[in-house]
């Protein structure tokens, strides 16, 4: 299967229940406890790795934003979630809620802060923000070596029984021949899945090494050929959309992220407005404006936190694309 049985049984049943009261809800929290990072990543928000570390959520704020919320699953980012000292408790404290949390990690702390100190368990994915083979990943990342520490981190990660995972950002500089190697590589290791998403300038990076729309389209059209091959966790309906297929409706309420600044808006990548508690948050952005994704600062999205739940409702929709679906997911 590309997921665990019972991560995908819990958001199934969550989706089905939420979608027979409304037409919008979140199905994910992008959880930032910190902005603080170890990395200045070239295609990385500024105030994402200049954060200070005493600008930082409590576990309590973190605990109410997810209750608020309501959401099955917990994406832990940032920053660099091992900087947070607080990580352990946050992490054990969700579990015990029940929650599946993908804690999303460039690992260079992994023997430090993970190995030994935060067990492995059936709710938590290590998520390591892997960009492609050495040159480019060391690129991305603006450091030499991390492709290096990252890939022998996952290595153990798998040795000591962690669901591990990887996020793959496909840039300008990216090489599809490349990101197949990469995935190769990683299902040798036996990675229990590779999110694949094209990377989108958004507000305040400084760097121009971000896909236009037809590159985009270009790149995922060869992508969404070897999808079969290796366990990658982009659905099929997301990689037909971002290969320029068909058009669907952006979901920015379907991944909503809170901060140390508050819940942003409209959405985890474009947010200039934060609000202090979910209910006003929720009720104050026009979520219709920004379905539509014609504002001007959407021009080029594709990304997979915005648009892949619109991509699955639709394949819904649809018996064909929902067989397809179905067997995609049992063909991990």
């Amino acid at each position: 299967m590309r997921y665990p049985f019972d991560f995908t049984l819990t958001q199934a049943l969550y989706m089905s229940k939420m979608g027979r009261q409304s037409k919008r809800f979140p199905t994910v929290c992008m959880l930032e406890p910190l902005y603080t990072c170890n990395l200045a990543c070239r295609g990385c928000t500024k105030e994402r790795h200049t954060g200070k570390l005493s600008n930082r959520l409590s576990v309590e704020q973190c605990l109410k934003a997810v209750e608020d919320c309501g959401v099955p699953i917990v994406s832990v980012c940032g920053g660099e979630p091992l900087l947070y000292p607080e990580l352990p408790e946050l992490l054990a404290e969700l579990i015990k809620r029940g929650k599946y949390i993908i804690m999303c990690t460039n690992s260079l702390l992994a023997k430090e802060k993970l190995f030994g100190v935060i067990p492995p368990d059936n709710h938590l994915f290590v998520n390591v923000h892997l960009d492609g083979m050495a040159k480019t990943h060391d690129f991305v990342t603006n450091r030499p070596g991390v492709w290096q520490q990252a890939i022998s981190n996952i290595k153990e990660c798998k040795e000591r029984g962690y669901l591990t995972i990887t996020n793959c950002t496909v840039f300008r500089e990216t090489d599809v021949d490349e990101l197949e190697a990469l995935c190769k590589l990683l299902t040798d290791i036996h990675i229990d899945g590779i999110l694949i998403s094209p990377g989108y300038n958004f507000e305040n990076s400084e760097e121009d090494v971000f896909l236009s729309l037809q590159e985009t389209f270009e790149k995922f059209k060869r992508i969404r050929g070897f999808i079969d091959k290796y366990k990658i966790t982009s659905t099929p309906a997301f990689l037909d959309f971002a290969s320029g297929k068909f058009d669907v409706d952006c979901s920015p309420y379907s991944t909503v992220n809170y901060t140390p600044n508050g819940w942003k808006a409209p959405c985890y990548l474009i947010g200039t407005e934060f609000y202090d508690d979910f209910q006003t948050f929720w009720n104050s952005v026009d979520w219709s404006y920004w379905e539509s994704h014609k504002d001007p600062l959407c021009a080029n999205c594709r990304m997979h936190s915005g648009f892949e739940q619109g991509c699955v409702q639709r394949s819904m929709g649809k018996f064909s694309d929902m067989l397809q679906l179905i067997k995609w997911q049992f063909s991990g």
